[in-house]
């Protein structure tokens, strides 16, 4: 569809802003319009591209557009702000969207099924969830520790410590603030239940999913790192090839080259994928300590060994999660399984 009608739509709760740019470069409107009165106007519109910011509620906009056969393209906000060329406003912001959407060189974000966002949802609450535990345990340990009172690393040391320190009336524990202590010591192990119970969710959500279970083949791919390349790469085809599927997750090199030279640096500290790196990281990391203390069994983990010797422990790492992303890619194309090449005796 070669220069198509786009209606442009700044996402909010309850009001919205709709702005029609025509095939012809002009703007038939820009007003503000409720929830229904979008659905409605998006059932009348014919042949044009829906297009709106990658933020909250963007995934069920984007699926309620394409069910009406419009074509989507929903954009990262940090590739629409520079087209706002005047104050920020909702106007302003609905036209911005509109001159992103016909550049060429900006790529729209995938859009999710709703089994696929169901188990984004689940790994959100599970992380937010962890990070609560975390913040609980981190400042018990920080009160206690202003007391004299210190407790070595780790929940385990933290669940056999506790007990002791509330029973221990010599302690310079205040009375007035050991009751509350408890309380939130209560509240810590409740959390950490509660965590469980999720976790035991979304590892049987995983079990159902065929996707999952083909990736967690994968050397240093588990639970987490499964559900993630399923909601990042999704059936594959959103991607050209298997390095653009790195390159969206962020572990390949960064590019700086002008002049006909090309300069290659490190991966970027910063991604649209950098809570799924961080998961693949801590388990290729694994995968790389627990192989550098034994020979290797198969051609891919000979290619790992050498290029620990040569390169070093996290570089290595970063290159697993970098081969491991392209063959998911390969798997999902090709609708194969993984098979590491053994070794021959």
């Amino acid at each position: 569809m070669s220069n198509p009608t786009i209606i442009a739509i700044d996402l909010a709760k309850d009001v919205l802003q709709v702005c029609k740019v025509t095939s012809k470069n002009k703007i038939s409107y820009n007003k503000t319009v409720s929830r229904k009165a979008l659905k409605e106007l998006l059932s009348r519109e014919k042949d044009c591209l829906v297009a709106m910011e990658a933020c909250a509620s963007s995934q069920y906009w984007s699926r309620f557009a394409l069910k009406l056969g419009l074509s989507v393209k929903a954009m990262h906000a940090r590739h629409v702000k520079p087209f706002r060329t005047t104050q920020k406003t909702d106007r302003n912001d609905a036209l911005a969207i509109a001159v992103a959407a016909t550049q060429l060189t900006i790529k729209p974000t995938r859009i999710l099924t709703i089994d696929e966002q169901g188990l984004q949802s689940l790994e959100r609450i599970r992380d937010l969830q962890k990070s609560q535990c975390i913040a609980i345990s981190n400042q018990i340990r920080s009160l206690l520790g202003e007391f004299g009172i210190t407790i070595a690393k780790g929940d385990k040391a933290l669940r056999e410590a506790m007990p002791y320190i509330f029973e221990d009336a010599e302690n310079e524990l205040p009375h007035s603030l050991r009751a509350v202590l408890f309380s939130q010591w209560e509240n810590y192990r409740h959390q950490v239940e509660h965590l469980d119970s999720i976790t035991e969710h979304l590892e049987v959500e995983v079990q159902k999913n065929h996707q999952c279970q083909k990736f967690m083949k994968l050397e240093g791919v588990g639970p987490l790192g499964a559900v993630g390349l399923v909601i990042a790469l999704g059936d594959g085809k959103a991607f050209s090839n298997g390095r653009a599927a790195s390159a969206c997750i962020g572990v390949t090199p960064v590019q700086h080259s002008s002049g006909g030279k090309e300069n290659i640096g490190s991966i970027a500290k910063k991604s649209s994928g950098q809570r799924l790196r961080s998961v693949l990281f801590n388990g290729a990391m694994s995968v790389v300590s627990f192989l550098s203390k034994r020979a290797a069994r198969t051609v891919k983990e000979q290619w790992l060994k050498a290029l620990i010797e040569r390169r070093g422990k996290k570089v290595a790492a970063v290159a697993l999660i970098n081969k491991n992303i392209r063959t998911a890619y390969a798997i999902l194309i090709n609708g194969t399984q993984y098979k590491p090449q053994l070794l021959e005796a």
